[in-house]
């Protein structure tokens, strides 16, 4: 009885945390010459989204962010969508673009980043870095428009960062209600939080009891993480990335209750029962500056980020293919 005490949480906690595949080990190959240029885009767009601090409190440069969003998508051919809403007496909005189906029963994929910052930040990292991911899917799968076999809506959200977070008035969970009161089949979520700094140095990655009793504690590689009613949408994204993109990965589930599992604006979609997850380099878990003054464009490599963007790009294509 006492071993099954102890054993019952243990078996559980694996349960939660276990994916498909292995974690790629070794040099990384190098760059193609479309990752090239997508790493030269997700450098341009982070050095302008998160040059300065942008958010309510620092309302002119939170406009310049989503006008620089807004600019670059109409540059690719997108109809831009913006969904304004009113908090504290400002108005604030979120925009999105949509990549059309070829069948209008079709499933919906959300794509989302927030492009607010934190406070004094300039929030390259968080979440710069998720605004240009989000930025370069866009470019990378618009010539899925009309063909697809989902239905692919990329987002942008406003304030997500405190004092907002986990209230109505984020910008996701604005989005997420107005997109649960239609019709439409949503398969699931992919937060793009945090996504920019890797380190290969021993003790770079930390984690909360008890995950750090079962992931490595290198810093080099991004994340997929979600509650518990995530865990197929996860598992799937996971062993898709790992059988098509040569880059670390480490993913998991585990109850939104354990600090860091719901620190993102997936929380509004499986608050409604969308499976949902992030996509992250771990943020505050890794990132020496979260938060910081210092959260600067030099902090984010955009190499590695343009490897993990390409292996999005072309899960979503595969997912999206008749």
């Amino acid at each position: 009885m006492v071993a099954a005490i102890f054993a019952i949480p243990v078996l559980g906690l694996i349960w939660l945390t276990s994916v498909p595949g292995s974690s790629y080990r070794g040099a990384l190959p190098e760059l193609s010459s479309g990752e090239n240029l997508v790493s030269r885009n997700l450098a341009k767009h982070v050095s302008t989204i998160g040059a300065k601090p942008h958010n309510i409190e620092h309302l002119g440069n939170l406009n310049a962010a989503a006008s620089y969003i807004e600019s670059e998508l109409r540059s690719l051919g997108y109809d831009v969508v913006e969904q304004p809403f009113e908090v504290d007496g400002t108005i604030v909005k979120n925009i999105e673009v949509v990549i059309d189906p070829a069948e209008s029963d079709a499933q919906t994929l959300v794509l989302g980043a927030h492009y607010d910052s934190y406070g004094r930040a300039p929030g390259a990292n968080d979440n710069g870095s998720g605004a240009a991911a989000a930025l370069e899917l866009a470019r990378l799968l618009k010539n899925l428009d009309g063909k697809s076999r989902l239905r692919i809506r990329i987002a942008f959200f406003v304030n997500e960062e405190p004092p907002y977070f986990k209230t109505a008035d984020m910008g996701s969970a604005v989005y997420a209600k107005a997109l649960a009161a239609t019709d439409e089949n949503v398969m699931g979520m992919m937060s793009l939080e945090t996504m920019g700094h890797y380190s290969d140095r021993a003790g770079s990655q930390k984690y909360p009891f008890p995950l750090n009793l079962l992931y490595p504690n290198q810093g080099n590689f991004i994340a997929f993480v979600g509650d518990t009613s995530a865990r197929s949408f996860v598992r799937k994204t996971i062993e898709d990335f790992r059988q098509t993109t040569k880059f670390p990965s480490e993913g998991g589930t585990a109850p939104a209750s354990l600090q860091g599992i719901d620190w993102s604006d997936h929380r509004s979609f499986s608050a409604l029962g969308i499976p949902a997850f992030m996509v992250t380099d771990t943020a505050a878990f890794r990132y020496p500056h979260y938060h910081a003054r210092t959260d600067t464009p030099d902090k984010v490599d955009a190499e590695k980020l343009a490897r993990v963007v390409s292996g999005l790009s072309g899960i979503v294509r595969a997912w999206s293919q008749p």
